[in-house]
C-alpha cells in the first residue's frame, strides 16, 4: 500500500515471522518496512511516528514516540529512507496504520499519512 501527504510518499510492506511466533500462546510476531519518499520541492524532517496497530479482535493499541529506529530522517528533495521494525499482535491478522509528524525547512509541521496495511500469518479469508 502506498500513500502520499504533502508530497511524502509512505509505502509499508510486512513479513509474518513463523519462527519467532507462537500460535499455542497467540503471540504473533511480524516484520515491517517502511519506503519514506520526499517527491516535493522542500526538504523535510521526520519528528515522531504514531501508530494504530489493531488485531482481528478489534483490541488496538497505540504506538507513540520520537524519530523511527532512532533516527529522525531529513529527506531532501527526491531523498529516500528505508526501515524496518516489528510489533507483536495476539491473533494471526490485523493491520496497522498511523502518521508520520514531519516538518519542512521553513518550520511548516504536518503530518505524512502511513496508509494501513494488513498483518497476516498467512490467514486465507473467503
Amino acid at each position: 500500500m502506498s500513500r502520499s501527504t504533502q508530497n511524502i510518499d509512505i509505502s509499508v510492506k510486512s513479513t509474518y515471522l513463523e519462527a519467532q511466533s507462537s500460535k499455542e500462546n497467540n503471540h504473533y510476531v511480524f516484520a515491517y518496512t517502511v519506503n519514506i519518499v520526499n517527491r516535493g520541492d522542500r526538504p523535510a524532517k521526520l519528528l515522531t511516528r504514531h501508530w494504530i496497530i489493531t488485531d482481528a479482535h478489534g483490541k488496538v493499541e497505540e504506538v507513540k514516540g520520537p524519530g523511527v529506529v532512532g533516527e529522525f530522517p531529513h529527506l531532501q528533495p527526491g531523498e529516500s529512507f528505508e526501515y524496518t521494525s516489528g510489533t507483536i499482535i495476539g491473533t494471526p491478522l490485523g493491520s496497522m496504520a498511523g502518521s508520520y509528524q514531519m516538518c519542512d525547512d521553513d518550520g511548516n509541521q504536518f503530518d505524512a499519512e502511513i496508509p494501513a496495511f494488513m498483518l497476516s500469518a498467512g490467514v486465507v479469508l473467503h
